[in-house]
Formats: C-alpha cells, sequence, structure tokens
C-alpha cells in the first residue's frame, strides 16, 4: 500500500514562536504561500519556559512587532510573559496566519521526488520548496560540565526556575550574570534566601537615563544596528531588567541585599567550588559600558539640542562591596549552607531535526543574515543575524521581512518562462 501523497505548499516555517509568526505575517503580506507548524502552542516558551515573575525587559512601546501595539499595558511598562504569549496569540488571529499547533516535526530532509524538501511530521508529510527554521537559538539548556549530577545539591537550569518555593530550605547559588540571573537572584533574596550570585563577564546598560530607557537610547545612537559584536563579545550578556516597573542592574546594590557576589564559576572538587579572581574586573568592565552609554547619550542631547533632564547622580557608583575587595575563590557549599543551583548559563541550539549540510561541526547554522548556503534553507532568530537586535521582538520582525523578500526574489526567477526569441538585424 502507497504512502499518502504529502501536503504541498511553497514555504514551510517550523516553530509558531515570535519568529515564525513574523516569518508568516512577511510571507502573508508577499502572497506566498506558506504553513507554521508549532509543537506546542503559540509562544509556547513564553509561557512554559520562563519564571512565574518574568516580564519582558522592553518596555511595551518597543518589545513588540510595527503593526500591533501591546493593549491592557502601559506603554512605558512591561508585559508579563502572560501577556506576551497572548500578543502573539492575537497577532495570529488578526492577520489570520496559518500556524498549526500542536504538530511536532520529526524531519526535514531533501525531497527525492521534487525539487526543495519533504517534512516528516506528526500530521503527516509536507513538501516545500523552501524551509524556514524558525525555532531560534535558544532550544536546549545549557549547563556548564562542572558539578556532577550525582552530588547532593539540587541543580536546575533557569529554564526550570519557577519561583523560591520550587527550591529545598537553604541557600542558593545562581551562576550567571544576564538578565536571568540577576532577577532570579534579587527575587530568592526578596524571598529570605541566602544567595550567592557568580558574576561573569556583561554589559549592564542603565534602565532609564535623563527620560529615556535605555532602548530609546540604543536606537537613536545606532547601537542596535551594530553588525558584529566586539572582539571577545560574541557571547556576552545583557544585565537589564523590567521587573519591578523597571530598574538598572546595580551589583552593588545585589551586594548591599545580602547577596554574596563571586566571580566566574570554574571547577567543583570535593564539595567545594572554585571561581575565576575575575569578579571585580567583570563588574569594572560592567560599569565602563554603564558610564559610556551615558557618554553617548550626554552628546547625542548636546548635539541635538534637547530639552533632556540632567542626571549627574546616575554616575555614582559607590564604593565596591566587600565581596569584591575580598573575592572567594573557593566556596565550600555545604559549609556555606547551599542547596540548590540555578544555572541561568544560555541555551545551546539543536537542528537534529533538519538534515542538511548546512552547519558547522558544532552544529550552528553556516548563514549569512539567516540565508545559508544550502538552496532554499533559511533560519530565523539567531544572536547577530544582522545586527545586535537580532534576538529581540521587533529585530526578528525586520530580520523576517528581509528572509520573505530573498524568497520573494526566487520565486520572481521560478515564474520567468524565457523571453522571445531575438530577431536578427
Amino acid at each position: 500500500m502507497s504512502s499518502p501523497a504529502p501536503e504541498v505548499t511553497d514555504v514551510l516555517v517550523i516553530g509558531g514562536g515570535q519568529a515564525g509568526i513574523a516569518m508568516s505575517e512577511h510571507l502573508t503580506i508577499q502572497g506566498i504561500a506558506h504553513i507554521v507548524l508549532e509543537r506546542d502552542r503559540v509562544a509556547e516558551r513564553w509561557r512554559t519556559e520562563r519564571w512565574d515573575s518574568l516580564v519582558a525587559n522592553g518596555p511595551a512601546w518597543h518589545d513588540r512587532f510595527p503593526n500591533l501595539p501591546f493593549t491592557n499595558v502601559d506603554d512605558d511598562g512591561f508585559a508579563t510573559k502572560e501577556r506576551v504569549a497572548e500578543y502573539f496569540e492575537e497577532y495570529v488571529a488578526k492577520f489570520e496566519l496559518p500556524v498549526r499547533t500542536g504538530v511536532t516535526v520529526h524531519a526535514v530532509r531533501h525531497n527525492d521526488d521534487a525539487p526543495g524538501y519533504l517534512a516528516d511530521t506528526s500530521a503527516g508529510a509536507i513538501a516545500a520548496r523552501y524551509v524556514v527554521a524558525a525555532t531560534g537559538a535558544f532550544q536546549q539548556p545549557s549547563i556548564p560540565p562542572i558539578v556532577p549530577a550525582s552530588e547532593p545539591i539540587t541543580q536546575i537550569h533557569s529554564a526550570q526556575y519557577k519561583n523560591p518555593g520550587q527550591l529545598p530550605a537553604g541557600g542558593v547559588l545562581v551562576v550567571g550574570s544576564g538578565s536571568s540571573g540577576v532577577q532570579i537572584a534579587a527575587e530568592l533574596r526578596e524571598a529570605g534566601r541566602e544567595v550567592h550570585l557568580a558574576v561573569s563577564p556583561h554589559e549592564r546598560p542603565p534602565r532609564r537615563y535623563r527620560d529615556r530607557d535605555f532602548v530609546w537610547w540604543l536606537g537613536v545612537l545606532g547601537m542596535w544596528d551594530a553588525p558584529n559584536p566586539s572582539a571577545g563579545a560574541e557571547h556576552v550578556t545583557i544585565a537589564v531588567s523590567g521587573a519591578h516597573g523597571g530598574h538598572t542592574v546595580d551589583f552593588r546594590e545585589l551586594a548591599a541585599s545580602g547577596i554574596t557576589l563571586v566571580g566566574k564559576a570554574l571547577s567543583y572538587e570535593a564539595g567545594t567550588l572554585a571561581f575565576a579572581p575575575d569578579l571585580g574586573r567583570n563588574i569594572a568592565v560592567g560599569d565602563a559600558t554603564y558610564l559610556a552609554i551615558l557618554d553617548a547619550a550626554d552628546a547625542y542631547i548636546e548635539r541635538n539640542g534637547l530639552d533632556l533632564p540632567e542626571e549627574p547622580e546616575a554616575r555614582a557608583l559607590g564604593p565596591d562591596p566587600d565581596s569584591v575587595t575580598h573575592p572567594i575563590q573557593h566556596l565550600d557549599l555545604a559549609a556555606a549552607g547551599i542547596t540548590s543551583i540555578v544555572w541561568a548559563t544560555g541555551f545551546r541550539s539543536d537542528y537534529s531535526w533538519l538534515e542538511v549540510d548546512a552547519f558547522d561541526p558544532q552544529g550552528r547554522p553556516v548563514q549569512q543574515r539567516g540565508i545559508s548556503g544550502v538552496p532554499g534553507v533559511y533560519f530565523l532568530g539567531l544572536p547577530w543575524q544582522s545586527r545586535r537586535g537580532s534576538t529581540f521582538i521587533w529585530g526578528i520582525w525586520h530580520d523576517a521581512k528581509f528572509l520573505a523578500d530573498q524568497i520573494a526574489i526566487q520565486q520572481g526567477y521560478r515564474a520567468y518562462t524565457g523571453s522571445a526569441a531575438l530577431v536578427p538585424a
């Protein structure tokens, strides 16, 4: 008995989060037939792979798609994770996007019977000339192999963390100084936990300066459009928070609240964690990026004659806490009362389902602005895909427009049927 014929479409988009939805909108505008497949619900990661109290790190006027503002959220406010998920559901409905949820893609490979690709899915086979991998780069939680899983201590990734009550009684070590790490550490401390925070290299922008949010400053200063990270900064995290109405992350204030700061986690032996002697340097580099933005903002205000209130107090950093001047380099976890570790150490990509030769030896996509070296295969939602802002909601929307334009160009070539024969002179 022969297998049923596959469903056919022009473009198959894998992933129904913010990347897949942005891609679908632009393909719809271009009039290109396509299907978006999502194995769970729309924007599932916002629902189940974030902690309970998370809010967006950017204000609602900025962290959205251009064609639909947030409702029930103040423009300068920060949407809850539930509201962000609802926003993307509303987007799908408003623009009638062909998103199919609850469909798992098992594999995508070259189609032996027609140009393009064949997807093996839980809802049957789908053939498409073009495939867009819109699952992004943040797919599998990444925990460095430092503390063996066999050790008698609870270890979870920040993607699994929900609230302080989830963890056993006792102190907590949070590893990672990006937005997730600092917000989780602060929440645990507010809940009365003894907290250690391992601070790695980071950038620390002001949340708000001279009556403008940092997203505005990075916009007018052209910093969102930086095409490549500076040398050594490919994986540097941004320490910024929208919690409690939004505030500038200050590691000195975190220390003053009772959080013990340590350097980058290095190794573990016989119950003791070793930390790099880099805490002071990491904080100093974060301070330097903070002050550099203030300098650039002041210069922009003067150059453009803007009437924005001065804020000299923003430059008052205060003295370094004891944990910085006398850093801990070895910590006996049991003696310190630490019973849990939360690894806020990022994610790794997983494209094992995409069976094409479009990856480097580490499994990372080989691409330029999302266009791979394999004809008809595209990627969306990658860090620095076209600019610094590529992984932010608005940045993904613009990257999706570029890819939709490239697919439309290819469609135009395919539609060409040949010119009339030339008449000899």
